[in-house]
């Protein structure tokens, strides 16, 4: 069997099921019970420093 037929083979099969169960193993630990701190601590990330006075150069109103 040549270098190309096997390689095919075994993407179109064992790696097709490797990265199917990788993907598979993110999306639940994302969705984990204990990951929903985590999301809102970094979805607030950009709102933390909302108080902090513009300089001169950021005051264009």
């Amino acid at each position: 069997m040549e270098t190309y037929s096997l390689l095919r083979e075994f993407a179109d099969s064992w790696m097709l099921l490797l990265l199917f169960t990788v993907f598979l193993g993110v999306f639940l630990w994302v969705i984990r019970p204990g990951s929903r701190a985590i999301h809102r601590d970094t979805a607030a990330i950009p709102f933390r420093n909302d108080d902090a006075p513009l300089g001169p150069e950021e005051d264009r109103t």
